[in-house]
């Protein structure tokens, strides 16, 4: 490999809510016993450092000194085009489709302050990401959830029957998507989205289709746009990317929108301009150039072997070590979602306790309940792999 995702990053002390937060309440895990040193695996960002080519354009932005009012570079636009046209085979893709925004939950709810009004009802699949259901039930929403159902592999599918009979009884006209799903992972197939789409079609419901992890594929799979499975896909579709999960760049603030149907692209414009605070950073606009310059792609695809090694790891340890507890493979995404219902009334253990017992040993792993998993832990994995075998050597010695 070309690239370092090995090294461990000390990044305590560094504006990090993963590693500088737990022990501090709130929704963050307790800090480790004494003689554990802490894993982060629960803030989904990473403990790798971003793509060289990030670090380079932002410190030649940086070596000159003068950060005042600016307007978007045409390279800024040119190269989310090439990105989208090379990774996911979007062709057609104009600079009038594009829109900056502060982030993917700022999308979401100026759509919804768009096209809904408070006490409106909008749908959303659960598990789902608990930024979703805070950012909307926050502003007056109201969120009826349609469970994502396991087959007899395990694999999370949508139940397209249930997601049209709430769509016809709550009379939702809004929808928010998430591809690939966070937290199950799921990166879904072409034959998936055109029926959702069809679903969402047929009971006239705008779809809000966040594409943050689209980068992170694990195992060969591939993302498929939502809005280029159909015409009218294409034009019902907001859909919200962001080089922020790829690259690890949440802290620099930045996403996008993609909206190609006129009408819904003036009214998202509008309705996000209205706060006066959805504006772009300099630093992370040279940020997402550095990081879809021809190095960038580079980078992703040796993150995402490392990450398949690391989930392909994970997954068949704890399916031979943790007896009760279950999982479904993630196909996307660097987090896996556990599910203890069983070996927690094996053992007579809450959730809590289970949680508790993890955190104790510097495992800092997430609570999966804010997800709509009762029984759930979400995992995140995009650590050095040295970290991922120490994780669970401890959670089989300690823990289960």
């Amino acid at each position: 490999m070309n690239y370092d995702f090995t090294t461990i990053m000390d990044r305590a002390g560094k504006d990090s809510i993963a590693v500088d937060s737990p022990g501090k309440g709130g929704t963050a895990p307790g800090a480790p016993r004494e003689g554990f040193s802490l894993i982060p695996m629960w803030v989904a960002d990473m403990s790798f450092a971003t793509a060289p080519s990030v670090t380079e354009a932002i410190s030649a932005r940086v070596s000159h000194p003068a950060f005042g009012y600016f307007y978007p570079r045409e390279e800024y636009f040119d190269s989310i085009i090439r990105w989208q046209e090379t990774r996911n085979g979007v062709t057609g893709l104009t600079k009038e489709a594009i829109g900056y925004e502060n982030g993917v939950l700022g999308c979401v709810a100026s759509a919804a302050d768009a096209f809904c009004s408070p006490g409106d009802k909008i749908l959303l699949h659960a598990p789902t990401y608990i930024g979703f259901t805070s950012t909307l039930e926050n502003k007056g929403y109201r969120l009826i959830l349609s469970d994502l159902v396991q087959d007899e592999n395990g694999v999370w599918r949508m139940d397209y029957e249930d997601m049209d009979r709430k769509l016809k009884e709550h009379s939702i006209h809004m929808a928010v998507f998430c591809s690939p799903h966070n937290p199950s992972g799921r990166v879904w197939e072409r034959q998936e989205l055109e029926k959702a789409m069809e679903i969402y079609r047929a009971n006239d419901c705008l779809v809000i289709s966040d594409e943050i992890w689209s980068d992170i594929l694990l195992n060969g799979h591939r993302h498929i746009p939502t809005q280029s499975v159909s015409q009218d896909a294409k034009n019902r579709t907001i859909a919200v990317y962001a080089p922020s999960k790829t690259f690890n760049l949440a802290g620099l603030v930045g996403s996008y929108h993609i909206v190609y149907n006129s009408y819904l692209h003036d009214r998202l414009k509008k309705q996000s301009s209205l706060t006066g605070y959805n504006s772009q950073n300099v630093l992370s606009m040279h940020g997402l150039i550095g990081a879809y310059r021809p190095e960038g792609q580079q980078w992703v695809d040796e993150l995402c072997q490392v990450l398949s090694g690391n989930v392909n790891y994970a997954y068949d340890y704890i399916r031979e070590y943790f007896p009760g507890v279950s999982l479904a493979k993630p196909e996307g995404t660097y987090m896996l979602f556990l599910d203890c219902r069983q070996w927690c009334r094996e053992h007579g253990k809450t959730l809590d306790e289970l949680l508790r017992a993890g955190w104790d040993v510097g495992v800092a792993w997430q609570d999966g309940r804010p997800f709509h998993g009762a029984w759930g832990i979400r995992m995140n994995l995009a650590v050095p792999r040295s970290l991922v075998e120490e994780a669970m050597r401890r959670l089989k010695e300690y823990v289960f």
